[in-house]
């Protein structure tokens, strides 16, 4: 095997071969050799790998390895990745220690190499308590507390004094990013520029041609989001700026604050 990697004492790794004729008897071949005469590399330790033929029409993927708890979960998670590519052979062998699939239309390229990748690292770590957040991870009170260290946030007073400034030399634009029924529920505020949370980077960012806004052509643009209480608009701003718009900024308390203030809205009549 290539490019081993290790998870929690267990190896991984992905073979690519090419198989003339008989791709799911071939792999059985393969995964039995692996079983009773490992090479050195495997020796004395677990391991988890994956192998697919490689060629032309249907092709065929083996996923074996010394805990057959992890071929199952690695089983179940490459027919996830790669959704309606990855049918199981009906005739599985020794308790799940061998999994084999046929696979139609992929080309097994770079990528899809580095997605069995994925599989299997995520496969090999042990399973842990799962009610413990996993080592490296944040809770949102976090990520949100990071987001906002970046950002001069401001008041909707402030927001709209920016707005009524022309002695600001870059464009200043208030963009809501709160979805339809909220704007329908609670109001909207005229003037400021709808484009919903899902699309907000594909609008702004300026390396992007398609459904790139007309105006976002620049890094200097001064985008003041605003949702609803101004939570997702501090991780949306953030976002902004991690495309290169460091001007960007949210407003606290968001819509409702920006009512509640007495500032211009729009209800639905």
């Amino acid at each position: 095997m290539r490019k081993l990697k290790t998870a929690d004492n267990t190896q991984y790794g992905v073979a690519l071969t090419l198989s003339k004729s008989d791709d799911s008897g071939f792999l059985r071949l393969v995964a039995s050799h692996l079983a009773s005469q490992p090479t050195a590399s495997l020796k004395e330790k677990a391991y988890l790998v994956a192998v697919a033929t490689t060629g032309a029409g249907d092709t065929s993927l083996l996923i074996c390895g010394t805990d057959a708890g992890k071929v199952q979960r690695a089983a179940l998670l490459a027919m996830s990745k790669f959704i309606g590519h990855i049918k199981p052979l009906p005739e599985q062998e020794d308790g799940g220690a061998i999994w084999l699939a046929r696979v139609r239309g992929l080309d097994w390229n770079g990528y899809d190499e580095t997605a069995l990748m994925d599989v299997l690292q995520k496969c090999a770590q042990e399973l842990v308590d799962p009610s413990r957040p996993p080592p490296g991870s944040c809770g949102i009170d976090e990520i949100l507390a990071l987001a906002r260290t970046r950002l001069h946030r401001l008041l909707p007073q402030q927001a709209l004094a920016e707005l009524r400034d022309g002695d600001i030399r870059v464009p200043v634009l208030l963009v809501d990013i709160r979805p339809a029924a909220q704007r329908e529920r609670h109001g909207q505020i005229p003037g400021a520029m709808i484009i919903e949370r899902n699309v907000l980077e594909w609008r702004f960012d300026p390396r992007y041609s398609e459904g790139r806004l007309d105006i976002a052509t620049r890094y200097d643009l001064r985008v003041i989001v605003i949702c609803q209480e101004g939570y997702t608009s501090s991780l949306a701003a953030a976002a902004l700026q991690d495309i290169g718009l460091l001007n960007a900024t949210d407003v606290v308390g968001g819509y409702l604050a920006w009512k509640d203030a007495g500032l211009p809205v729009e209800l639905e009549s």
